[in-house]
């Protein structure tokens, strides 16, 4: 079946050498995003639910590119600077998710690239 690079102008561009997904198997391997606005390449403002929000936005766009949808995501990881977030990135989180949500863990690190507070990525599977 091969391995296919799954990437979209609808998300930020890679900061470093990596693609912002992978179709392989039939499973779909995102990259970490954070809270990138595609546009402009900054982090957006307004704390960790605004970075969650884009998170999730930039993680869909690279989903559908796939030709997949959220509905078909198996695994989420939330990577926290402070899980003090939790809370509001949860509520973000159920936002997207809010029927049969996916398995999910949540992890707090020591940083993020561009002093990023949240980070998430997915496995996604065809169904």
């Amino acid at each position: 079946m091969g391995r296919r690079i799954i990437e979209t102008e609808q998300a930020p561009a890679a900061i470093g050498p990596y693609s912002q997904g992978v179709l392989a198997g039939g499973t779909l391997f995102t990259a970490g995003q954070i809270g990138l606005d595609p546009a402009t390449g900054a982090l957006v403002p307004d704390g960790a639910a605004a970075e969650a929000r884009r998170a999730l936005v930039n993680l869909s766009a690279v989903v559908e590119a796939a030709g997949l949808s959220l509905a078909d995501v198996a695994k989420a990881t939330l990577y926290l600077v402070d899980m003090a977030d939790f809370k509001v990135v949860n509520e973000v989180y159920a936002g997207f998710f809010a029927e049969a949500p996916p398995a999910r863990a949540a992890v707090q690190v020591a940083a993020l690239p561009l002093g990023a507070r949240v980070m998430i990525d997915l496995i996604v599977v065809a169904s």
